[in-house]
């Protein structure tokens, strides 16, 4: 009763007065400090009790692997089972199942296969506790094929390790393969339940398929299985990827109604969906509506602030964080360090950073010299950003060099440029936007012959340019536009339209920035280019069909261009409109002629 309580101190007290222990009383208490990730205590007890004259049996050993396991003592857990092993005990089905989360967190397949030979052996195969922790153990150690053979050989599928495959099959980005086992066993009338309803929402969710996400929540809810507070956070992420706000307020509400907003992972999740849909101020209500907080969601608001380039809020979040006594980490530096190169501001960049190991111990990572990189670079400090670069204490990634590759692409470095992009064909040879971004350099410059190599390049390899797509919602659909493309219904419409808005932008003395389409080809060819880039023809579609006044929101998988950049500005006056465009940099909020970026992006 003591330890279900949590009164480890009171346990034992009650244990050291006892006159006799058997092992039942000895494996509790070891359990006890075992669940509480009191390691060294734990050990030290169990050998007060073999040196007592008190044999463990199954369960005192159980106790401290599932212990170990849970509190995220992996090495301690595997070194428990290989001692049992070496004393002569047997372990079973609870054991196996104890220790494989274990190796699976370790990734030590080695291990996992050993531990697999045993089942084996002890014909524990048929124990679906010990099949679910194997799929589990495969997964996480990316062995693919291992689970699905593992999966295949069970003669009676069990909803426990149909979950835990779905799972091991996200992990491993198969969400396609996840969605036809799904629809396999929904098809099969296996009564599935909101683990597998979450899994594999969540697998959409994680892996590009957010509308396949918000349809299976509709689904589950039609097939009369309850949502929970796991449920909430792996959607929600989903409506933020596409900026689908109507369906994000909709899952908000549901949560409210539901008694899950206080749920701190719930409440994160809404203030990420909302930054991500454009409506930071939305973002910041929920940060203060919440009964509790946690280092995810102060990480949330100041990422939220970041994304939209308010770097003088980040800081404030920042500093209200360190007063309320909560610890900074990772994650919280990459989101200050982010909000400075937003509005370059080296000093304050560069004040945050030195921080980091001097006021709080965190050495930086690689995401952080990213950051370091892009707030020296874009200010033209490319030498500097350079020195950086040489100077990092480990060997830097393709962020880091993608960083500075991508600065002398607006700077037009080419020296530097050459530089990084050498090491980025290395790094990802198969990525075409880096060589995109060193042919553009040269286009940029005339030096037609150099572009036209990297071309032919790209196809020797095979690499296309990765296509402009840009999404917008209206009503409770999701438009997907591509550019160039002429699929869409009322493309006829959106290009009549865009004439109009290119004739009165024309009229008020705009002027088509065809500097930025590097091609070698004709002026007005370079204007019809201009015209076709997906994000233009989004806020047109959104022009179409919302009332005048409405606010529009637009997302673009790929870096805005500065001709669309100057058109929205153009637009959002002449249309009187506020209009959000989150670009892979960040957020743009035009209204009224500018945007917020004060053109720095």
């Amino acid at each position: 009763m003591y330890l279900k309580c949590d009164r480890i101190l009171d346990a034992r007290k009650l244990f050291d007065r006892m006159p006799d222990r058997d092992v039942v009383v000895w494996s509790a208490m070891i359990a006890g400090y075992s669940r509480l990730g009191l390691v060294e205590e734990a050990k030290e007890l169990f050998g007060e009790m073999r040196s007592g004259g008190v044999e463990p049996n199954l369960v005192s050993w159980n106790g401290m692997l599932a212990g170990f396991g849970n509190n995220g003592f992996y090495d301690e857990a595997v070194g428990m089972f290989r001692m049992m092993l070496v004393q002569g005990f047997w372990p079973d089905g609870s054991t196996v199942s104890c220790v494989l989360p274990a190796v699976g967190c370790l990734e030590d397949v080695v291990v996992g296969a050993q531990v697999h030979g045993y089942v084996i052996k002890q014909g524990l195969g048929s124990d679906k506790f010990v099949v679910s922790a194997m799929l589990d153990m495969y997964g996480k150690c990316g062995c693919v094929k291992e689970m699905s053979r593992v999966f295949d050989e069970v003669e009676e599928m069990e909803i426990g390790s149909l979950n835990a495959f779905l799972t091991g099959l996200s992990r491993n980005g198969m969400v396609d393969t996840a969605l036809e086992v799904f629809n396999k066993f929904k098809d099969q009338k296996m009564e599935l339940n909101v683990v597998t309803w979450t899994s594999i929402i969540a697998s959409c969710s994680q892996n590009g398929k957010d509308l396949e996400a918000l349809e299976l929540f509709r689904d589950m809810q039609a097939y009369g299985v309850e949502p929970n507070a796991v449920t909430i956070p792996s959607l929600i992420p989903a409506c933020g990827n596409i900026s689908a706000l109507m369906h994000g307020k909709e899952i908000h509400c549901f949560s409210l109604r539901r008694g899950i907003f206080d749920d701190v992972y719930v409440g994160s999740a809404l203030i990420d969906m909302y930054a991500k849909c454009g409506r930071i101020q939305l973002a910041r209500r929920c940060f203060d509506k919440m009964s509790a907080l946690n280092l995810v969601s102060w990480n949330a608001v100041m990422k939220g602030y970041a994304m939209h380039g308010k770097a003088k809020e980040t800081m404030e979040m920042f500093h209200m964080m360190l007063q309320s006594g909560q610890k900074p980490d990772l994650v919280t530096f990459t989101c200050v360090l982010s909000a400075c190169a937003q509005n370059g501001l080296t000093e304050e960049g560069w004040r945050c950073y030195n921080s980091m190991s001097e006021e709080h111990g965190i050495e930086p990572k690689m995401e952080h010299y990213a950051c370091l990189v892009t707030l020296l670079s874009r200010v033209g400090k490319l030498e500097e950003a350079y020195s950086i670069i040489k100077e990092m204490p480990f060997e830097p990634d393709a962020c880091v060099w993608g960083a500075l590759l991508s600065s002398c692409r607006v700077h037009n470095n080419l020296s530097l440029g050459e530089i990084a992009a050498e090491k980025l064909f290395f790094l990802e040879p198969t990525n075409p936007g880096n060589y995109i971004l060193l042919s553009n350099i040269y286009a940029s410059k005339g030096l037609w012959d150099e572009e036209n190599r990297i071309r032919e390049v790209m196809k020797s390899k095979g690499l296309r340019k990765n296509p402009g797509y840009s999404w917008i919602e209206v009503g409770h659909k999701v438009h997907m536009l591509l550019a160039g493309d002429q699929s869409h219904p009322q493309m006829k419409d959106i290009l009549e339209k865009l004439d109009k808005l290119n004739m009165q932008m024309k009229k008020s003395g705009y002027l088509p920035k065809t500097n930025f389409v590097l091609q070698d080809v004709e002026e007005q060819d370079k204007e019809q280019i201009l015209c076709g880039h997906s994000e233009k023809l989004a806020v047109v579609l959104g022009l179409l069909n919302t009332s005048p006044g409405q606010p529009l929101q637009v997302i673009k998988n790929l870096r805005i261009c500065d001709d669309c950049h100057a058109v929205i500005k153009v637009i959002s006056r002449l249309e009187g409109r506020e209009i959000y465009v989150r670009d892979t940099n960040r957020f743009h909020h035009f209204k009224d002629g500018v945007c917020s970026c004060g053109d720095f992006w």
